[in-house]
């Protein structure tokens, strides 16, 4: 993986774990305050999310793919996360995290890691 790569996927990560317990974050929130898309996103966290509170992190509805929902279950209940009555997920609007004070607290988290869009990155690794 080339350097502005695993600097976006940490940038990304970083973010992820930011989400506070009993709240999440869509794959768009966290692509805008990372600077990429949701679906990156998505496959970053497909990629790399083992050992992060990647249940916290749905679509722009709360919402999860079955097979996710069933192992974010646990985790939901232990974190007062409720369904929705439909059963797809949560509702979105009641368990957002604050996106400006995520933003701010990942602004802090990644202080330490260069630009990932400058020029000389490829060169210093």
């Amino acid at each position: 993986m080339d350097a502005r790569r695993e600097l976006i996927v940490e940038r990304v990560l970083r973010c992820v774990e930011l989400v506070p317990a009993g709240r999440v974050a869509s794959y768009g929130a966290v692509a805008a305050i990372c600077g990429i898309g949701p679906r990156q996103v998505g496959s970053i966290m497909r990629h790399w999310s083992d050992g992060l509170p990647w249940w916290r992190i749905t679509n722009s509805s709360g919402d999860l793919p079955p097979a996710l929902l069933e192992r974010a279950l646990p985790h939901w209940r232990e974190e007062g996360i409720r369904l929705k009555p439909n059963g797809l997920g949560c509702r979105y609007a009641d368990y957002a995290a604050d996106m400006g004070e995520l933003e701010l607290r990942w602004l802090e988290a990644t202080r330490d890691l260069p630009d990932p869009d400058a020029d000389d990155l490829d060169a210093s690794a």
